[in-house]
């Protein structure tokens, strides 16, 4: 593993059959920090988060996770992280407290009340942890999703996709409860297709290109490779903040006074 970094990949290729999927994967993940892998489907990324979970071997390379070998320690490695998929793995026939607390007894873990009553406060679900996670609407039913994964206080947290299917509001709950997460100290991989995403949430982004990295660095590093920006007149044209407020004559009381303030300077 390389300096502080919670995972080191190297060199990982993987194909089926004919498909070369992954062709050659470095990167490393800082500790404590939000690194996206961004790219477009079928890029390689699901492929390579269920190689990091030992859910699927490599063809080739190496990757450590938690300074655990996923080949050779793939124990150590399931013990030290949490995986939450593309779609909320939650029960919906059991409330929202009655799902966290099947994970923690799962888990065997002591006080499984107490784990669920404090990730529903800390998740902002407490009231609804008594309702069924079926009328959960898509934002809270992806917290209720991460709160369950963490469980157990797991140090790495791999996130594949969580704002697929969301809305825009839910997906700026997910992205609150994502930096939450890492000012916490739990080191997130989130995959992602979408550039917003990955320029509001990590602090590190590799695009991952046809099955290998094509670049890798922050957001200002990345924004370098571009030639400087070139300052262009354009007509500034009406946004629909602009047409409502017009109509509903929110303005009118700010327009009049600046009106006034005008006609007052003239004399």
């Amino acid at each position: 593993m390389t300096g502080n970094a919670a995972i080191s990949v190297q060199g990982i290729e993987k194909s089926f059959k004919d498909l070369h999927v992954l062709q050659g994967v470095d990167f490393d993940v800082a500790s404590g920090s939000i690194f996206a892998l961004l790219g477009s489907n079928g890029a390689g990324k699901t492929t390579l988060v269920r190689i990091l979970s030992t859910l699927l071997k490599a063809d080739s390379g190496t990757a450590s996770v938690h300074g655990f070998d996923v080949a050779a320690k793939p124990g150590d490695v399931r013990e030290s992280i949490s995986l939450t998929g593309q779609f909320a793995a939650v029960d919906e026939v059991l409330t929202g407290r009655e799902n966290l607390v099947l994970v923690a007894k799962l888990r065997h873990l002591k006080n499984p009340g107490e784990i669920a009553d404090g990730l529903l406060e800390r998740f902002a679900l407490t009231d609804a942890g008594s309702r069924r996670a079926g009328t959960y609407s898509g934002g809270m039913r992806r917290r209720l999703d991460i709160a369950m994964s963490l469980i157990g206080n797991p140090p790495i947290i791999f996130l594949d996709e969580p704002t697929t299917g969301l809305d825009p509001q839910a997906r700026k709950e997910v992205w609150q409860t994502v930096k939450q997460l890492a000012g916490q100290g739990t080191t997130v991989l989130l995959t992602t297709q979408y550039l917003d995403e990955a320029e509001q949430l990590a602090d590190r982004i590799a695009i991952l290109h046809k099955g290998t990295i094509i670049q890798n660095g922050t957001l200002a590093e990345l924004k370098q490779l571009l030639p400087a920006a070139t300052v262009e007149y354009v007509e500034k044209q009406p946004s629909l903040e602009d047409v409502f407020l017009a109509l509903t004559g929110e303005t009118g009381e700010a327009d009049a006074a600046a009106a006034a303030q005008t006609e007052g300077e003239q004399r």
